[in-house]
């Protein structure tokens, strides 16, 4: 039976923003009784990768996982494969649809196209399906196609694996977050090397959200003068000409006023005076998720000074074995997610970043309330640091661990917020025990 028809989603963005597009599509295609056809990625000139969905995740299992609730086919029968979707009025962009559109949306404007023309291509995707109100049915349905339908593909996997049990040194435990990621291909055995206590190393994960693109597009200052103001208006005038047209319309806020209202990512050394605010000592190993910092090694000096036990994939992994993923920048994120979710604690400069949202619900909610995961309230952060020349240390970092523990607390999802994010409600999961952010 196909129902309604078939639904198409081109998702757009970068790994984890595809994933959540992948989902509100899947519960749309619930909601409208449709069949939907396997995604597919759309190439982005920013993630500048050609993957496609069976390149990263099994398909297979997803299929078959979701089949009691949507029929989910690999290509569009033949017959409608011809058909210029556009012309028809059955391509739907993200320019046609706002974003969070309630299911009344999709009730009187998707569902009479799918009667008419038997298939609908969503065309980007991104955030277009409202987290309530939405039937608890299909709540549920976004978190089962959220927390168990994605599993890597093997060669992911396998190399998440080794990375983990390089980062670890050694096989001592396996938790139920390994389980989740990593499957069949967990690591199994002794990693030789200078670690021969027997016991597992500690480690934090940190989501240091300060590439580019995030730098470009916060139009903060970061203190490189003339130099860094010309070359972040350069990469807005070519990747983001619609902040660029905003800013020229309706002028902008001053850099100091932006930080003050906590519109900043953290610089490294910002993030570094948290981590050590929060007690963690110049010995503790850390895992540095992301691409590549804005100002590069100059900009990560005070941080590797002061944390010089400071790992990354490409530390890691050789050449050789990075080799497969060089050109795939999802793939690569795949492996930051693994080394991320699995940590003994994880860390993020940022709760913007879709990384550190998808890794914060996977922890919730595969984590057995012993993941914890520190994140920054920056508005507050911001106040904190302009006091800092009146603070004395202890001051300061009780002010830091404050802030943390507030907003550390697991909480039931309140209405409107990301199911993803925030995965502890009747829909998604019952209950959950409050891990500790103990220090390593």
């Amino acid at each position: 039976m196909n129902g309604t028809g078939f639904i198409q989603v081109s998702a757009n963005g970068g790994l984890n923003q595809q994933r959540v597009a992948v989902c509100n599509a899947v519960a749309v295609a619930a909601m409208l009784n449709a069949s939907l056809v396997l995604p597919k990625f759309l190439y982005s000139n920013v993630w500048k990768d050609k993957s496609q969905f069976g390149n990263i995740y099994q398909e297979d299992y997803f299929i078959n996982l979701l089949k009691d609730d949507v029929r989910i086919v690999k290509e569009l029968p033949l017959h409608l494969q011809s058909l210029d979707l556009e012309s028809i009025g059955s391509q739907i962009s993200d320019m046609d649809i706002n974003k969070e559109s309630k299911p009344i949306y999709f009730s009187e404007v998707i569902h009479p196209l799918l009667l008419r023309n038997g298939v609908v291509h969503f065309l980007g995707f991104g955030n277009r399906l409202a987290f309530d109100p939405i039937p608890a049915k299909l709540q549920k349905l976004r978190c089962k196609c959220n927390f168990h339908a994605f599993k890597f593909v093997p060669k992911i996997q396998m190399m998440g694996s080794l990375l983990i049990k390089r980062i670890r040194k050694y096989n001592f435990r396996v938790s139920e977050l390994d389980k989740q990621l990593l499957g069949n291909n967990m690591p199994s055995s002794l990693l030789v090397g200078d670690n021969i206590s027997g016991k597992s190393l500690k480690y934090l994960a940190l989501h240091m959200r300060f590439e580019m693109d995030m730098v470009a597009y916060s139009v903060c200052d970061f203190g490189g003068r003339e130099k860094e103001r010309r070359e972040l208006q350069a990469y807005r005038e070519i990747h983001f000409p619609a902040l660029v047209m905003r800013m020229k319309e309706n002028g902008s806020l001053s850099p100091a006023e932006l930080r003050k209202l906590g519109r900043c990512p953290l610089t490294p050394e910002e993030a570094a005076l948290m981590l050590s605010a929060l007690g963690f000592k110049p010995k503790t190993y850390i895992y540095l998720a992301g691409s590549d910092i804005y100002g590069g090694r100059s900009r990560m000096l005070p941080f590797a000074t002061l944390y010089p036990n400071l790992v990354t994939k490409e530390d890691l992994l050789t050449p050789s074995e990075l080799a497969p993923f060089r050109n795939f920048s999802s793939q690569l994120a795949a492996l930051d997610f693994i080394a991320c979710a699995a940590a003994d604690v994880f860390a993020m400069t940022d709760s913007g970043s879709q990384l550190s949202s998808l890794v914060t619900g996977f922890r919730i909610y595969h984590g057995g309330g012993r993941a914890p995961t520190l994140r920054p309230n920056k508005k507050r952060f911001a106040k904190i640091l302009s006091d800092n020349g009146t603070l004395e240390w202890i001051e300061f970092e009780e002010r830091v661990r404050k802030m943390i523990e507030e907003n550390h607390r697991v909480q039931v999802r309140r209405r409107g917020r990301s199911i993803y994010r925030q995965p502890r409600s009747p829909e998604c999961m019952c209950k959950i025990s409050e891990p500790s952010p103990a220090l390593l």
